[in-house]
This record gives structure tokens, C-alpha cells and sequence, in this order.
């Protein structure tokens, strides 16, 4: 979910690097392999943002299920439901328009002015970069699982501002292509580059479940990025249509 664009601009204080194991429940500690999925315990901190992002996007969501007509309270949310309201507000829209409805509530997440303070803080520069993919780290892991930062080059340069997330939470749960691409990849990258004036990249791996994010680096055009070509996961996706080439929900 592009939830770490307004999430960034709250926790500016913090800054931090290194990797957290994000409440897993796996004995290893680390991710399920792809296959299996992984399992996660989740604390209180956990719990409020996802009710926080999911009842905002709760009221984009389209039809209910009869079980589910009963209006949630705040602590009723977990990581699944999360999920579900995702997949809720993709139903009748297009991508352009499921771009739009994240963009709409990372704004009403953030106070007036928000974007404009966060270029005066953050102006595109390399400590800029590395600065924000320290914080990505801890305070993502609930939305994207353990990550960690990793040394990455921008326009020649080498610096720790690319964050490499192990194992995606939210495309291991949804197990859509379309849902990874529409509602987490472009609209975040959109809202660094255009809102916050810091370019982002975000590279998931369909293989794997992995993710790389390079603060600093601008984004490909949608029609030049490989994400955008990438076909159902068919085994996994309850929307998939695996007769298709590329995901159906990345048609325009």
C-alpha cells in the first residue's frame, strides 16, 4: 500500500537503519518460503494503522458481503480485512482511477501543508534518500514485512538508499499483480515524485515476493516499466484470469 508515503512524512523524527523482524511468527524468524504463507503476530501498533488506512479506504469500497454490512469499529481490522477493503476498492474502477483513490487518502491522512514541508525538509538530495529509506524500515514493516537498507546506484552514484523488502505482506496476502502494481507500486512512487519532490522506485519481484525500493532514482514511464507486463499469479489470486498475457487489472 502507498501508506508509507504519509506515514514518512509523520515519523520525520526518526532515523534509523539496519533490518526488523516485524512480529513474525515463523520459528526462523524470518519469512515463509514463496508457497507458504507467512505467519505474523501483531502488537497494538500494528493494529491501529491498519485500522487507521483501512477505514479510510473503507469509504471507497464497493459492495459488501452480507457478514460484512455491519460497519467495522476501528480495532475490528486485521491484516486480512486490510486486504479486503484493497480488493473492495478495485472492484469497477480503473487503474487510473484505483491511483487515484490511494492518492485521495494519503492526502486526507496528512495536515495541510503537509507535501510542501516535506520538500523544505527533504530537498532531492542523496541524504535526502538515504534518510527516508532508514525510516521505511521500521515503521513499514506491519504494511510490507522485514526489509532492510541496502546499497543502490543513482545516476552513478552509490548510496544506502535503497530498501529491499524480503517477502511483500501485502502482495503475499493479496496475490495480486494488479493490486501490487495499482494500489501499492505506482500510486507511491507517484506521491514521492509529484507531492513530496523526492523520486522513488519501487522494483517487486513476482518470482519471489520481493521488493526493491531506490529513494532518489526517478520512475520509469508505465509503459516502459516491467511490473506493467506482468502476467496473473494464477495459483494464488482469486481475480486472476490466467488465460491473459498481463494482469486484466493493469489495463487502463
Amino acid at each position: 500500500m502507498a501508506a508509507i508515503a504519509s506515514l514518512q512524512a509523520i515519523h520525520l523524527n526518526f532515523g534509523r537503519r539496519g533490518s526488523i523482524r516485524c512480529g513474525i511468527s515463523e520459528p526462523s524468524g524470518e519469512p515463509a518460503p514463496v508457497g507458504q504463507k507467512t505467519r505474523y503476530n501483531d502488537g497494538l501498533a500494528e493494529r491501529v494503522f491498519m485500522g487507521l488506512f483501512a477505514r479510510k479506504m473503507d469509504k471507497f469500497g464497493g459492495s459488501k458481503k452480507k457478514n460484512e454490512m455491519k460497519e467495522k469499529g476501528f480495532w475490528d481490522y486485521d491484516y486480512e480485512s486490510f486486504v479486503e477493503v484493497s480488493k473492495r476498492v478495485m472492484q469497477g474502477r480503473s487503474r487510473t482511477q484505483q491511483q487515484e483513490v490511494v492518492r485521495e487518502v494519503l492526502l486526507s491522512m496528512l495536515p495541510p501543508g503537509a507535501p510542501e514541508q516535506f520538500r523544505k525538509l527533504f530537498p532531492p538530495t542523496k541524504w535526502a534518500a538515504e534518510f527516508n529509506a532508514a525510516l521505511t524500515v521500521p515503521f513499514f514493516h506491519w504494511l510490507v514485512g522485514p526489509s532492510q537498507v541496502i546499497e543502490v546506484e543513482v545516476n552513478g552514484v552509490k548510496q544506502r538508499s535503497g530498501v529491499r523488502i524480503k517477502k511483500c505482506r501485502y502482495l503475499e496476502n493479496s496475490g495480486c499483480v494488479g493490486m501490487c502494481v495499482n494500489m501499492c507500486k505506482i500510486p507511491t512512487q507517484d506521491f514521492f515524485t509529484n507531492e513530496f519532490g523526492l523520486p522513488l522506485t519501487m522494483n517487486p519481484n513476482f518470482d519471489d515476493m520481493s521488493c526493491e525500493m531506490i529513494y532518489g532514482q526517478a520512475p520509469p514511464a508505465f509503459e516502459d516499466d516491467p511490473a506493467t507486463r506482468q502476467p496473473c499469479l494464477a495459483d494464488i489470486c482469486s481475480m486472476s484470469n490466467p488465460s491473459s498475457p498481463v494482469c486484466p487489472k493493469l489495463h487502463a
